[in-house]
């Protein structure tokens, strides 16, 4: 019998190793998985790469794991100079790199689809394409983009049965998806849970065969 919950956040957070790329859903406070987060700095996995919208606001959880110098390198795209992660990356001590919100999401979506790169006039004429090959497709001048997997994702979603078939509230759906895709081992917090075949199939967002790990994590 399938069966993809499990019963506590140590189960949950078993075998993320250090040096983990770390897909982190969530825009803002809006869907991003804290307990997860939290359960993540309780493992103890080091030297990792996050990969988020933001580099985290003050007080936030992934502040938090900057500030316990887990992480290498942020893939994001807006830094506040202010945060830390800001003041990391001046000091040398963080390895930040920018990439448009939707370049980003295409990124995780191609790694999920299996497509090995992409071209977008996004970035084309910044400093993002310094050094990186650009083409000129239908009269505009593009840059060469590639797949951004990820090992781990760490994802909230609304609801979820024991196969991992998940559903999204509102906005909090926003980076999920793409990033439950993207990742090789895909770990999420649902808020609800639905008995097998609740839930309609037009409501799946993210299938279960995207899931390896689910924790209800009540409201």
């Amino acid at each position: 019998m399938i069966d993809k919950f499990v019963r506590t956040m140590a189960d949950a957070m078993t075998g993320v190793a250090d040096g983990s790329t770390i897909l982190l859903g969530g825009f803002g406070d809006v869907g991003i998985p804290t307990p997860l987060l939290d359960g993540l700095i309780e493992q103890g996995a080091r030297n990792l790469t996050i990969v988020a919208v933001a580099g985290g606001r003050d007080g936030s959880a992934i502040e938090r794991l900057l500030s316990l110098g887990r992480v290498r390198r942020l893939i994001c795209s807006f830094v506040r100079p202010a945060s830390l992660a800001g003041r990391l990356f001046q000091r040398g001590e963080l390895d930040v790199e920018i990439v448009p919100q939707g370049t980003m999401a295409e990124r995780m979506r191609a790694a999920g689809a299996g497509i090995t790169g992409f071209y977008t006039p996004t970035g084309a004429d910044t400093l993002l394409a310094e050094g990186r090959e650009t083409r000129e497709i239908g009269g505009k001048l593009c840059l060469l983009e590639y797949p951004l997997p990820g090992d781990v994702a760490l994802i909230e979603a609304w609801q979820a049965d024991r196969w991992g078939n998940l559903t999204y509230r509102d906005s909090a759906r926003n980076f999920n998806p793409v990033m439950a895709m993207a990742a090789k081992l895909t770990i999420v917090m649902t808020r609800n849970v639905a008995a097998l075949g609740e839930l309609a199939p037009e409501t799946i967002v993210t299938p279960g065969i995207f899931v390896n790990r689910v924790l209800h994590v009540p409201l």
